[in-house]
């Protein structure tokens, strides 16, 4: 840890929140000295404050140690490098179409690697009233079901989280060029194109 970089973070997310040192040193119960020594890189804060500090300022605890914050490749917004998470702890999902880090039930998640189903896996798609009409052969028991199908394509995400005992069928906006991305929670994550 780089106690100049990680004080020139706190100072910088400091003054972004409209904070003085003695406001940060309140919130913090230390004296506004010590966010001084911080900040000029003279000291760091106690391990035992890092995550309370991360929480404020909304960064991770990585980045507050590593005291840079890095700023993701702009991508245009473009859908196609959509990536899922799926949180194994509490079946939470996101999205992202960056390079951000996303974490979990104090787990960071890794993005969801996507390959072909199999033919027990292989989606029905039908065009009904210009939607698509999604329905899997699969069983929908606690212990093994689509967990979720997400619809992608240049410039949107259409996702719809699916349950056990529910019948394993979606109904999505048609567009043309777009992927129809599942996950199975035996088997894993899987890629269509439609």
């Amino acid at each position: 840890m780089d106690g100049a970089k990680v004080g020139a973070l706190i100072k910088k997310l400091r003054t972004e929140n409209g904070m003085t040192q003695a406001q940060l040193a309140e919130r913090l119960i230390v004296s506004d000295k010590a966010v001084s020594k911080w900040e000029r890189g003279m000291g760091c804060p106690d391990i035992s404050m890092l995550n309370e500090i991360s929480a404020l300022f909304g960064i991770s605890t990585d980045t507050l140690l590593s005291g840079e914050m890095q700023a993701g490749e702009r991508n245009g917004g473009n859908m196609k490098r959509i990536k899922f998470y799926l949180c194994r702890e509490c079946g939470s999902i996101f999205t992202s179409s960056g390079t951000g880090e996303i974490s979990c039930c104090g787990r960071k998640l890794s993005p969801l690697e996507a390959k072909e189903p199999d033919s027990e896996h292989m989606p029905r798609i039908e065009d009904i009233d210009g939607d698509y009409y999604v329905t899997f052969e699969h069983s929908m028991t606690k212990a093994h079901f689509i967990t979720f199908a997400a619809l992608g394509g240049t410039d949107f995400v259409y996702l719809k989280r699916l349950y056990p005992e529910q019948d394993p069928a979606v109904r999505m906006p048609r567009y043309g060029g777009s992927e129809l991305y599942f996950y199975c929670s035996e088997h894993g994550f899987m890629k269509v194109k439609i």
